[in-house]
C-alpha cells in the first residue's frame, strides 16, 4: 500500500464501507505511537511489555479484506484491521493482566483500522497491542472503571 492513502482508496482496496458523511478524499494519518479509535486503543508494545503471547495464542496473516477486531456495543459497526497481505501478523488471544488486550499486531508496513463511523487510522510499521479502552465512571460511580462503549 502507498504511503499517502485516502479513505476512498482504502475502502476501494479492501471492500469495506464507511458512512457517506465521511470525506473520502481525506488523507489517512499514520501514527507510530499511542492512538485511539472509538472504543479501541493502539499502544506500542514497548509501553505495555506485560502483554505477551501464550501457549494457545494463534498468529495469522492480516488480509487486505480485514480482520474484525471488535464490534461496537449492541452488535453494531465493526473495527477492522487491514494490511497488505502477508506483511502483518495478528496474534490472539494474549496474556494481559488488565484483561483489555485483544491481541498483538506485528506489521512491516502501514496497517489500517477501519470503522464505518470513524473512517480510518494508519498504524506505522512496528509491534503494537490493540485493546479495549476503559474510562472512569462519573457521578456516584466516579471511582469505578468501565469499558468505553462506541
Amino acid at each position: 500500500m502507498n504511503t499517502t492513502m485516502t479513505l476512498s482508496t482504502l475502502t476501494a482496496l479492501t471492500g469495506l464501507e464507511v458512512f457517506d458523511y465521511l470525506d473520502r478524499q481525506v488523507s489517512i494519518p499514520v501514527v507510530d505511537g499511542l492512538q485511539a479509535q472509538g472504543d479501541l486503543i493502539v499502544i506500542p508494545h514497548s509501553i505495555v511489555k506485560h502483554v505477551a503471547a501464550m501457549q494457545d495464542t494463534r498468529t495469522d496473516d492480516v488480509p487486505l479484506t480485514g480482520v474484525e477486531l471488535l464490534r461496537s456495543a449492541a452488535g453494531g459497526n465493526p473495527h477492522s484491521l487491514v494490511c497488505e497481505a502477508g506483511r502483518c501478523k495478528w496474534s490472539t488471544p494474549v496474556f494481559d493482566p488488565s484483561g483489555l488486550a485483544l491481541g498483538i499486531l506485528d506489521t512491516e508496513v502501514t496497517a489500517y483500522l477501519i470503522h464505518p463511523e470513524h473512517g480510518a487510522t494508519g498504524i506505522a510499521p512496528g509491534r503494537y497491542v490493540i485493546g479495549r479502552q476503559r474510562e472512569r465512571g462519573v457521578g456516584r460511580y466516579f471511582h469505578s472503571a468501565r469499558l468505553v462503549a462506541d
